[in-house]
């Protein structure tokens, strides 16, 4: 059985949990149940953005062992609706692993989108770029926090698609919160069901 790379033991926050999984390089754990269950508040303490109780785990080292921007960077949340802090795209995804011109087509976005102001462009696109400004900083596990929920069916496939060539190219991991049973049925290898008590049961 491969070796997990990403490991959760014991996490709650607040009432919700607690939550435990392991993954290995390349899966990816599908994330369900009804709003207000706290997918989200999750997906965050995993991050190390919210206080939380338990374990997480990285290549054997835990959130409490490593610095808080590095842990951040390794293990990155994806917000459904993504904050932009500078006035263009291409400010903040750097061409660090000389791959975005190959994402952007991946995705279907014009090059010329990096240099438009944020407010200009559509919910759709922003949150195409949002999901290269993750990539561009070589996650080893990405949170994503319903990646896809502003897309048509056809530019969902294409996200779907670049995810999983990402995990599979990297050896990375992916928590990937929908509320779409079809899309979590395509993209994931186990999935964890979130009831309103904040119980969870993983399968």
């Amino acid at each position: 059985m491969p070796m997990a790379r990403f490991t959760v033991a014991a996490l709650s926050v607040g009432a919700i949990g607690p939550i435990e999984f392991a993954l290995a390089g390349g899966e990816c754990l599908g994330m369900s149940g009804p709003s207000g269950a706290g997918k989200t508040r999750l997906l965050r303490a995993m991050a190390d953005l919210d206080a939380h109780s338990g374990v997480c785990t990285l290549d054997g080292q835990t959130s409490t062992a490593m610095a808080a921007p590095k842990w951040r960077s390794r293990v990155m949340y994806l917000a459904a609706e993504a904050p932009w802090w500078a006035d263009t795209p291409s400010q903040q995804i750097p061409d660090r692993d000389g791959q975005r011109a190959e994402r952007l087509a991946a995705l279907q976005l014009d090059d010329t989108l990096l240099h438009q102001p944020v407010t200009r462009i559509s919910s759709g696109q922003r949150q195409r770029l949002a999901l290269l400004r993750v990539l561009c900083r070589r996650p080893s596990v990405l949170l994503l926090d319903e990646p896809t929920a502003n897309l048509d069916p056809a530019n969902s496939y294409r996200v779907e698609t670049l995810i999983g060539d990402y995990c599979r190219a990297h050896a990375a991991c992916a928590i990937w919160v929908s509320h779409d049973q079809a899309q979590l049925s395509r993209v994931a290898t186990r999935t964890l069901v979130l009831n309103t008590a904040g119980a969870a049961s993983c399968s």
